[in-house]
């Protein structure tokens, strides 16, 4: 008999009842809710009669509809009411919610890990699709949809199609300069952004038994830009040092619980749809040329010339892409001139993100006509930050120090670059209008977002001084 996958032993261990030959019922460990979607679901349920089956098994914060300007003074009308419905009808459910200026609020999927919600093993949903986040942790997490949310809601199961498993590993020592950002934007470019559909990503390798939790999560954030629902990493002895101590991490089961998620890495010979292996050693910063995460190069690389693809589908959305971002083939995107710099997002908004970015500005100041963002993902990031003193140093280089939440990601509450202008972001889509209508998204890691807000320009960070 084959092993089994780290897939196939989550998946088994939720299903309630057999649909079809490839369907299941599956019960849900946690469902977490955001503002623009979790008030809606809320809402949606009330109007029918029903009670959520399991408030203990679901928790809230606002993150995507609400202003972080301080005070949360730019919020729009909708964003105020879609605030005011989440914290009325959560209270009224018995659902946990931190709010905000508490300790707990933040961007869903990074309050996820922070507070040990997320955990081994554990069947995540929320109504965003880059739930795929808390993969990270060895968990199988996936975005739903609005009707599946208020089904979740309503019956803690939702009935799912089993996918088919994919196994990337990246090999070698990861070079200077370069982050798990890097790594899954080459990942991206190397399969394109469809290389993943219809399967859950399992990322091994010795690149990835060597990062950091917060690097891992970055990882498995982006699988869905890779067409991936779920992304995943095996649980080990980082995980479990990550989670010891978390406010909802197991206290008096820890050992039991420590015992299960042991039993969950893949087994040895267990087979995969599909495999790829990238050479970690090869990579080098990168960062986005185009209008999807698939349109990415190393950073010392030149803009791709349409006429030297032979397909022509891709050879007109090639050149579709870079009409609308203005750019030139054949150019060196190294110099190219940049409006905005955000770093934030679901994807880089950690600790670790804004260390590395504020490494990289230490010393230094804003180009002139460059407008910078930091807004860290959760209420503990800031005060964790602060507490570092790196606030200080993003506002002496001329960053504006925000609130926590998804701000300019999603181009919410007027927080978006105008036409025409362009960005370069440590978020995950760059999508024709994703931060804003006609604006221009580069997507790069936070320490090369850095690079650019201090450079006026696209730059390669491997050739700072860097503090």
């Amino acid at each position: 008999m084959p092993g089994r996958t780290l897939l196939a032993k989550i998946w088994d261990q939720h299903v309630i009842a057999r649909i079809s030959e490839d369907t299941d019922l599956l019960h849900i460990d946690r469902h977490l809710l955001h503002d623009l979607g979790g008030s809606r679901g809320l809402l949606d349920l009330k109007s029918r009669g029903l009670k959520v089956h399991d408030p203990e098994l679901t928790f809230a914060t606002p993150d995507h509809a609400i202003s972080t300007a301080r005070g949360r003074a730019g919020t729009i009308k909708i964003g105020q009411e879609l605030l005011a419905a989440l914290r009325i009808e959560t209270s009224a459910s018995g659902i946990q919610m931190f709010d905000i200026d508490q300790p707990g609020q933040g961007i869903v999927h990074v309050i996820g890990p922070e507070l040990g919600l997320s955990l081994p093993g554990c069947l995540i949903v929320c109504g965003d699709s880059h739930t795929c986040t808390h993969g990270g942790l060895g968990a199988l997490a996936f975005g739903i949809g609005s009707s599946e949310l208020t089904h979740v809601l309503a019956t803690q199961a939702l009935i799912q199609r089993r996918p088919k498993s994919m196994r990337v590993r990246f090999e070698g020592k990861i070079p200077l300069g370069v982050v798990a950002k890097d790594l899954i934007l080459a990942l991206i470019g190397h399969v394109g952004a469809a290389g993943g559909t219809g399967h859950a990503v399992e990322y091994a390798g010795s690149a990835i038994q060597s990062m950091p939790i917060e690097g891992r999560l970055t990882i498995c954030n982006l699988s869905i830009e890779l067409g991936a629902k779920m992304g995943l990493i095996a649980p080990d002895e980082t995980t479990y040092a990550y989670i010891a101590g978390r406010p909802y991490a197991p206290k008096d089961l820890w050992d039991r619980a420590l015992a299960a998620w042991r039993q969950l890495p893949s087994d040895p010979g267990a087979r995969y749809a599909r495999e790829v292996q990238i050479d970690a050693r090869a990579i080098a910063p990168q960062v986005t040329w185009g209008t999807s995460p698939e349109h990415v190069i190393a950073v010392d690389g030149r803009i791709p010339d349409p006429s030297a693809v032979a397909d022509p589908s891709r050879r007109r959305a090639m050149a579709a892409a870079l009409a609308y971002m203005g750019l030139t083939p054949g150019a060196p995107i190294v110099g190219t001139k940049v409006d905005w710099v955000f770093i934030g997002s679901c994807t880089n908004s950690r600790l670790s993100d804004l260390r590395a970015a504020a490494a990289v500005v230490r010393g230094r100041k804003v180009a002139p006509g460059v407008k910078a963002w930091v807004v860290p993902g959760s209420e503990h990031v800031k005060r964790a930050a602060a507490a570092e003193g790196l606030d200080r140093v993003f506002t002496a280089a001329g960053f504006a120090w925000r609130e926590p939440g998804c701000s300019m990601c999603v181009a919410a509450n007027g927080e978006t670059v105008a036409p025409g202008e362009r960005a370069i972001s440590t978020s995950n889509r760059n999508f024709v209008g994703r931060q804003g209508p006609s604006a221009r998204t580069h997507l790069a890691s936070p320490a090369m977002a850095a690079a650019a807000a201090v450079s006026g320009a696209i730059a390669d960070v491997r050739e700072m001084e860097v503090a």
